[in-house]
């Protein structure tokens, strides 16, 4: 089972603006379009060493080499320059989680190369993660969304629904709600990077493993144990 990527990932938005937040028309020239990506790049590395509040665009164009008046030729406004860089990150992060899973044909690897891959790109990207929880999240320690309710970011929980789903179809896990499965995996990797970047002495690697084991245990089937 292959998952179609286009469907996992929920994600219909990219780093490319659009008129709205770009004072020029028309299709975006090379130049423009490494300029955007260049202020993308510093925006994540404000986010994730300043947070959000303290990210202006008078200090992004200073990282960046730049007049002020340059960054608002491109994004009108810090809030569609921090969305691109939110879309950004999330179609990166989404991108890497569909390829690992896409390249599973069972639905039981994929189940594992989903979780894995969910953890493995967050130990990698940290400064991603930090833009993540900067954003949509409303509290210092990162446990108050901004939007309740809001926590399926990118439909991420939802494809993970769709994955679960499959496998039942194929006979390979048992019967259950792949809607409350997938919130309650999403929870526990969602509980494990909270807690990593807190303690960044956490094992990833580790946690992962157990992670894994944990999904197994709540999906698959068990067959009841006979007396002797």
């Amino acid at each position: 089972m292959a998952a179609d990527a286009s469907r996992t990932s929920g994600v219909a938005s990219s780093p490319r603006t659009t008129r709205s937040s770009r004072r020029g028309a028309g299709t975006p020239t090379f130049t423009e379009q490494a300029r955007r990506s260049q202020l993308i790049e510093c925006t994540i590395d404000m986010i994730s060493t300043k947070g959000y509040p303290a990210t202006s665009l008078a200090a992004i164009a200073e990282q960046a080499g730049l007049s002020k008046a340059a960054v608002l030729y491109h994004f009108s406004s810090k809030d569609n320059l921090t969305r691109a860089t939110l879309s950004y990150v999330l179609e990166r992060f989404m991108t890497y989680v569909d390829e690992q899973v896409a390249a599973e044909a069972d639905p039981r690897a994929a189940i594992v190369a989903y979780v894995r891959a969910m953890v493995g790109y967050q130990r990698d990207n940290r400064r991603h993660v930090r833009v993540i929880t900067e954003m949509l999240l409303d509290d210092e320690d990162g446990t108050r969304l901004k939007n309740p309710g809001g926590h399926d970011t990118a439909g991420r929980w939802n494809a993970l629904a769709d994955l679960l789903a499959e496998g039942q179809r194929a006979g390979r896990f048992r019967v259950f709600d792949p809607a409350t499965l997938a919130l309650a995996i999403g929870g526990a990797i969602d509980g494990v990077i909270g807690h990593w970047l807190v303690h960044p002495d956490l094992d990833l690697d580790a946690a992962a493993d157990e992670l894994v084991t944990f999904t197994l245990r709540a999906v698959e089937r068990h067959e009841p144990r006979t007396r002797a």
